[in-house]
């Protein structure tokens, strides 16, 4: 039972930096488009933190494929497909010279996967505190103080 919730930690901590790289190149994106920042500097922002969050993403996959938990991996694979695609025709860095063109398309993609990560941060939120539970109401691991 807490190697249960020990994976549900670690799925935790993935979903959180998934959900902070992601919100960080939103609000970027969202920067730029309001002339705070320049298109080199932001583009620079955001094209440091792609490629850590296919990583990410892809461990996170994964995680979920090598311990058995199919509904997650089935639910995660579709954005994994994505970032290989992306990745395999090198579309996903920002091109400077056409930022401004493909601005609202980034923002809107950037948008659904801060959506689909919070969708799945409840999950895993719902799914860390079950295993949570189920582990401290299991006799063998709780302490008996009386």
């Amino acid at each position: 039972m807490a190697w249960n919730l020990i994976f549900w930690f670690i799925s935790f901590c993935f979903n959180v930096a998934l959900l902070v790289l992601n919100f960080y190149q939103l609000l970027v994106l969202t920067d730029l488009e309001a002339d705070y920042l320049n298109i080199y500097d932001s583009s620079s922002r955001i094209n440091k933190l792609v490629v850590p969050e296919f990583l990410v993403q892809g461990v996170f996959c994964s995680l979920f494929l090598f311990t058995g938990h199919w509904f997650m991996f089935l639910i995660t694979v579709p954005v994994s497909c994505y970032h290989i695609n992306l990745f395999l025709k090198r579309e996903h860095l920002i091109d400077v010279t056409e930022v401004f063109r493909a601005l609202k398309r980034e923002k809107y993609f950037r948008l659904a996967k801060l959506i689909f990560y919070l969708l799945l941060f409840l999950i895993v939120i719902f799914r860390l505190t079950l295993s949570a539970f189920n582990s401290l109401s299991d006799e063998d691991d709780v302490l008996h103080l009386f």
